[in-house]
């Protein structure tokens, strides 16, 4: 089965053609590089310790456009902690740093008489209807998953999304980082205005995770705002069959179609 990325090395990664973009079919989608870097720092973090850190907060600027090509990831502890740690992963193309991705790791404990939230839960699968945003979208990375989708109006939707593909060819993916690879489609699930009349990428995603998700399809409860000043945000409430557990944010840059 293809992978969106092929290992080379230990820092070494080929992109393959499912990665291409919505943007420009020439670069690579963003969603499958986040979820690349949060399976690396996952791995990192395993030959370090086995003391069951989880990924807690995931912090990603996009400093750049990548080719669909080899890329290099670098990773080192900014902050080491007995319970808490702070990890910097740097993506690079041609020495050009094109992700950063800054992790906080956490200890978990049995807080299972304490849980519980007011974030809403999505309606179930069965409730959204089969989706192709690959008839609004193009490139191969958007047609490479099943979608389920309900849109209330534009910029705001709710959908499922399960991916076809492995983020990483012959290796162990976990729930976690194969949920963040998909994380990014939320900014194309309710386009606010229609596509072509103007361009609004993001520059930076940022995701809360409260639990592990489980291995079925993601949910993306998704809303999206464009300020009047040329920024916008794509605020979504990430969920699993078992409801939510986490949120997502995304600066966009919203720029009018000449």
């Amino acid at each position: 089965m293809i992978a969106y990325f092929e290992r080379l090395s230990d820092r070494a990664f080929r992109a393959t053609d499912a990665v291409q973009g919505a943007w420009n079919t020439a670069e690579q989608h963003i969603a499958p590089t986040i979820g690349l870097l949060a399976h690396l720092v996952e791995q990192h973090r395993d030959v370090r310790r086995d003391d069951g850190l989880v990924l807690a907060r995931l912090s990603y600027d996009i400093l750049g456009v990548l080719p669909i090509d080899v890329v290099e990831v670098e990773i080192a502890v900014v902050r080491p902690g007995r319970t808490i740690e702070l990890v910097e992963a740097t993506l690079s193309h041609g020495a050009r740093p094109a992700v950063i991705l800054r992790a906080w790791l956490m200890q978990t404990a049995d807080t299972a008489a304490l849980a519980g939230g007011a974030l809403p839960t999505m309606p179930p699968l069965d409730a959204h209807a089969d989706w192709a945003p690959g008839d609004i979208w193009p490139g191969a990375f958007i047609r490479s998953g099943d979608f389920r989708h309900d849109e209330a109006e534009p910029g705001r939707a709710s959908a499922w999304v399960r991916p076809h593909h492995p983020l990483l060819e012959g290796e162990r993916i976990s729930a976690t980082a194969r949920a963040l690879g998909v994380v990014d489609v939320a900014n194309g699930v309710s386009p606010r205005v229609p596509i072509g009349s103007a361009f609004f990428p993001n520059v930076d995603l940022t995701a809360h995770l409260f639990r592990e998700p489980d291995e079925g399809w993601i949910g993306l409860d998704t809303t999206v705002t464009f300020g009047a000043v040329g920024i916008g945000l794509t605020h979504t409430v990430l969920n699993d069959a078992s409801g939510p557990f986490g949120v997502s944010m995304q600066s966009l840059t919203v720029r009018p179609s000449a």
